[in-house]
């Protein structure tokens, strides 16, 4: 079956970065695009970034000039850069994807099991 694993998350003082990284495995025929969303405690989930196969890359405002998202088609790999965090930053960020398994001709939305980032102040 077609799984997200994150990896990278982790307590960071405010004014510093980290790397997310997202893996797609399984029974993948295509990729139409990946992405990162997260949730903070109280709040809904939200977008963060998203990236279309083709490379273009769509960023929530709050993150524009911050955070950097990034892809390796070869394999199946999205990768968030956050900078300059702050306590506003901290969120459980799930990565998801639109993916169209092997043998269906439908795409489908998947998401990771979350990875936790806690920017301290």
């Amino acid at each position: 079956q077609v799984q997200l694993v994150e990896s990278g998350g982790g307590l960071v003082q405010a004014g510093g970065s980290l790397r997310l990284s997202c893996i797609a495995s399984g029974p993948i025929s295509t990729i139409t695009s990946m992405g990162w969303y997260r949730q903070a405690p109280g709040k809904q989930r939200e977008l963060v970034a998203t990236i279309a196969s083709g490379g273009s890359a769509v960023y929530a405002d709050s993150m524009k000039g911050r955070f950097t998202i990034s892809t390796d088609n070869a394999k199946n790999t999205v990768y968030l850069q956050m900078n300059s965090l702050k306590p506003e930053d901290t969120a459980v960020y799930y990565c998801n994807a639109e993916i169209g398994p092997i043998l269906s001709i439908r795409r489908y939305h998947y998401w990771g099991q979350g990875t936790q980032v806690t920017v301290s102040s």
